[in-house]
């Protein structure tokens, strides 16, 4: 069944779209007009050539064409390949060399880092195809799908190294009602606000395809994030679930005045861990709590603080109705087995004994990749995440950092995450890493970036950071080295380039 299809069993007047361009004008786009206007861009595809199976690249903001064109991709059997806006010319070869696009859809300015050889549409173009006042190319047939063709490309961070171009299958689509229904947990005529930007594991998921599962509207805003208006927008809007980046979520607690927002039902957050204070700031100050959650690009969501029970500020949550997840021993190879053992001979604390990687049991999850652009798919049973956690007897688990970032001060595990925790609980800090420094008596030392708030860096602010931290956690998890930043090295989606970090 194409996802079409699915859409035409709903009326034709149910709200879809919320969007809002750039210069705060709101149009509303129903499920009639979403399946007319996108049957009209398929057809203006299919003349420039674009065929089932092709791939066709975005370099769009959040904008309507957006929507339009993987919804046009998705009725002709054409694969949407959204690309993030802030992308360049090195990122976007990488991309265009292993996807190889039939056509890039976006927006003039961004068009011109694209490599030579892609075909581009401009959204002039778009408009044109799509202005009911001219001659329209005839719309592509709606292609039926199995669960196993590709749908969406979604190429991973990079924060360890090149991004990867990872294939999710048709079930993807409709794979996302377990995470829509019980961590997002919109409802039937609701107004969801998924924020972040296209070219994201979540933006594909959660912006208007979860919504929909669930009988709810999206909202689509084309203006750059701006703290105070991000507040008075989901107001006005009267916006009931709000999924947000944990940055986003930070820089609001920090620079706005928090408030109760009437409408306002849900808030949900993922791609790093959100740290309790600001939990704890929106609870104080708006009586909700964000729902961290936890998925990869390669997996899709698998866990998160569900619907109807109490958000545990800092945990991942449990898994997802269905999803099968086991903490194993990390893998070998990466330094944590030697850790593991000097913890034993040191006789480290049980809690930190059980903490290990991650593993999702392949054929409990509807959204597991495909394969890679390259043609690798994974044949095993249980998928290493490559994050080391600990989990609680009810199913809860807590994020305590990659294994590569772990770090092994005398025979201590420590989770770098925890040390950055405790960082961001001070009114001085505004951002913080983690990372290992290399000590000839204790193999490494915690050593801290921080990018103060409305503090001068001095040593002074240094050793009050120190001593805070010994008080926030276990005393041998304090940074020995604490260093100052303007700002922190990140990938788009936001996540701390550690690695960059240690180097």
């Amino acid at each position: 069944m194409n996802f079409v299809e699915l859409m035409e069993r709903s009326p034709a007047s149910r709200l879809g779209i919320v969007a809002i361009d750039a210069e705060g004008e709101r149009r509303d786009w129903h499920f009639g007009e979403l399946i007319a206007r996108s049957a009209g861009l398929s057809g203006a595809f299919a003349a420039r050539g674009v065929r089932r199976g092709d791939v066709v690249m975005t370099l769009l903001g959040n904008r309507i064409e957006w929507a339009l064109t993987l919804l046009a991709c998705w009725r002709m059997g054409a694969v949407a390949l959204p690309c993030s806006p802030q992308l360049r010319r090195h990122d976007l070869e990488l991309r265009a060399g292993a996807a190889a696009p039939a056509l890039c859809v976006g927006e003039a300015g961004l068009l011109g880092e694209l490599p030579d050889g892609v075909p581009a549409m401009t959204l002039e173009e778009v408009a044109g195809a799509l202005d009911e006042d001219r001659a329209q190319e005839t719309p592509a047939a709606v292609e039926e799908m199995g669960p196993e063709d590709p749908a969406l490309i979604v190429f991973t961070s990079g924060t360890t190294g090149e991004p990867r171009g990872v294939v999710h299958a048709y079930r993807y689509l409709t794979g996302q009602r377990s995470q829509a229904e019980h961590w997002l947990a919109s409802r039937p005529g609701e107004l969801v606000w998924c924020t972040t930007a296209p070219g994201w594991s979540k933006s594909a998921r959660n912006v208007f395809l979860a919504p929909w599962l669930t009988g709810a509207a999206a909202t689509i805003h084309a203006g750059r994030f701006d703290p105070a208006e991000r507040l008075d927008l989901a107001e006005a809007l009267a916006v009931n679930v709000l999924c947000q980046a944990p940055t986003e979520y930070r820089m609001l607690a920090k620079r706005t005045t928090l408030r109760p927002l009437p409408a306002l039902r849900r808030m949900v957050s993922a791609g790093e861990a959100l740290e309790a204070e600001t939990v704890a700031a929106f609870r104080e100050a708006t009586g909700r709590e964000p729902a961290d959650g936890y998925g990869q690009t390669e997996t899709g969501h698998v866990s998160g603080n569900l619907e109807g029970e109490p958000v545990r500020p800092g945990s991942m949550g449990r898994p997802l109705p269905g999803i099968e997840v086991r903490v194993a021993p990390a893998a070998p190879g990466r330094g944590s087995d030697r850790a593991h053992d000097l913890m034993s001979r040191e006789g480290a604390r049980a809690e930190e004994a059980a903490v290990g990687e991650l593993q999702l049991r392949v054929d409990s999850s509807p959204t597991f990749f495909s394969r890679y652009l390259d043609g690798e798919r994974f044949a095993g049973e249980w998928w290493s995440t490559g994050d080391l956690v600990r989990q609680e007897d009810d199913g809860h688990l807590w994020f305590e950092g990659r294994n590569d970032d772990v770090i092994v001060s005398s025979g201590y595990r420590i989770g770098p995450v925890e040390v950055e925790s405790a960082l961001l609980a001070h009114p001085a800090v505004a951002e913080a890493a983690a990372v290992a420094a290399p000590d000839p008596e204790r193999g490494a030392v915690v050593r801290a970036i921080v990018v103060p708030r409305d503090r001068e860096p001095s040593e002074a602010l240094a050793r009050e950071l120190q001593e805070h931290c010994k008080r926030e956690t276990a005393p041998y998890k304090f940074p020995r080295i604490v260093e100052f930043a303007a700002e922190l090295p990140k990938t788009h989606s936001g996540k701390v380039k550690r690695a960059e970090l240690r180097g």
